[in-house]
């Protein structure tokens, strides 16, 4: 079956709303507190100069190439032992694993959308109860809204690549753009700003740990949506006679650049009401809301209007999640888009269930194993192995498989002067910053 093609914008909006996700709005600012602000941005924004650049191309280079589905495209670019590296394009499972948890935590935001129609918890220990009860107790609400995503997501994908993820990122990416954009603005005029922007940008290297640079690592990696096939699936549907390099500049420069926004916002909000950035991954759930509270009825606006975004985000990186495999079965099994899709959302529907029973008090016994429940092992699973293990082979492929004259025909004239050292960076730089990655994440080097 001959693979839907995006047009040039529409890839621009579908590769950024792959990498423009949760990771921004919600991880970034709080890593960036948790890590003491400033030095850590600095590192962050060369890691993804220097990894998540090099790496980009990369993994578009293959669907570009290949123009078939992930497997497929490393099956036939491999110019021997075609048998083993077809099995590299199974990094595509790792967006499925990934939607176990991460339509749960769109499922959150859903909640939070209604809730922020109403009077907002008052302080910061009301929230975190709020918020505890709901995902600990409430169990039959979250499943609510998990089937809506589980719905919303189906739907979408079972429409195609033209009809369905181009025209959802036509229509989300634009109102998240315009959203954040608007909470900016207002946040440039607290005083709160200029303290969001001190912390953000003017460095405090004594706060930069060996622990802070793999984390800066790890998430430059991760929020660009590469290593798990989603950035290799979109490009198999790139027009011919594109412009690789400068689609990935793009791409880079709107996912960098609502993190950085989007993190100026909220810690001016935090500033302006007296409460702190480092407050850990329940910042957006926890501490925000009560800020919020403190504007009166404007903040159960702007709580409002900040959780659309959240679950614009959410939504727009979900359907690309999901793609790699259905393409796949779409292309290797001949399924029907529409089969595909919904035995592709079955899959993370169904333990997805599993996640959400996972964390609540009730059920949570049943699914912990060892350390950590379902939930966490899902995510732990992904963010340490899974991804840094997919960029790896990918970095390898490209750099030592695919034939160097290949890669050159394709990127020498894109990267002009600069296309040896990417070459070095594809070759050395990124694998050994991958493994050092991985190892540290999985408890094996101590930094």
């Amino acid at each position: 079956m001959k693979i839907a093609r995006f047009s040039r914008i529409g890839f621009i909006l579908a590769a950024a709303g792959s990498a423009v996700g949760l990771g921004n709005i919600w991880k970034f600012p709080y890593i960036t507190g948790e890590n003491g602000g400033g030095a850590f941005v600095f590192v962050y924004l060369i890691t993804v100069m220097m990894i998540g650049f090099t790496l980009m191309i990369a993994e578009m280079l293959i669907g570009y190439m290949g123009r078939q589905d992930s497997i497929t495209n490393f099956e036939t670019l491999a110019p021997r032992h075609k048998h083993l590296w077809k099995y590299a394009g199974f990094i595509g499972i790792t967006g499925l694993i990934i939607m176990i948890f991460y339509a749960p935590v769109i499922g959150w935001t859903f909640h939070f959308i209604l809730l922020s129609l109403s009077p907002l918890p008052s302080s910061v220990a009301l929230a975190e109860r709020t918020f505890t009860e709901f995902i600990s107790i409430d169990i039959y609400s979250q499943i609510f809204y998990h089937t809506l995503v589980f719905l919303f997501v189906t739907t979408v994908v079972a429409r195609g690549i033209k009809g369905g993820i181009e025209k959802l990122n036509f229509i989300l990416m634009p109102v998240l753009i315009i959203t954040i954009s608007v909470m900016f603005l207002y946040a440039t005029t607290l005083s709160g700003f200029s303290q969001a922007w001190a912390f953000m940008f003017a460095p405090d290297w004594s706060k930069l740990t060996s622990a802070s640079l793999v984390t800066a690592v790890g998430h430059a990696f991760f929020t660009l949506s590469i290593g798990m096939a989603t950035i290799l699936t979109y490009s198999a549907s790139l027009p011919k006679e594109s412009n690789l390099v400068r689609s990935s500049l793009i791409v880079i420069a709107l996912d960098t650049g609502i993190a950085l926004v989007a993190g100026l916002t909220l810690f001016t909000f935090l500033y302006e009401y007296g409460a702190t950035p480092s407050a850990g991954p329940g910042l957006v759930f926890i501490s925000l809301p009560s800020v919020f509270y403190e504007m009166g009825i404007l903040g159960n606006i702007f709580a409002f209007v900040f959780f659309v975004a959240l679950a614009s985000a959410g939504l727009t990186s979900a359907v690309s999640l999901v793609e790699p495999i259905i393409q796949y079965l779409v292309e290797r099994f001949k399924f029907s888009r529409r089969n595909a899709a919904v035995l592709s959302g079955l899959f993370f529907y169904l333990f997805g269930i599993i996640a959400i029973l996972s964390i609540s008090k009730e059920y949570g016994h049943y699914f912990t194993f060892g350390s950590k429940n379902f939930f966490d092992w899902a995510d732990f699973m992904t963010a340490s192995v899974m991804l840094p293990l997919g960029g790896l082979i990918m970095a390898l492929f490209v750099g030592y498989v695919i034939e160097k004259e290949r890669v050159a025909a394709h990127l020498g004239k894109q990267l002009g002067i600069y296309y040896s050292l990417w070459y070095f960076s594809i070759r050395y730089v990124v694998p050994v910053a991958l493994i050092i990655v991985m190892l540290n994440l999985v408890g094996i080097l101590e930094l």
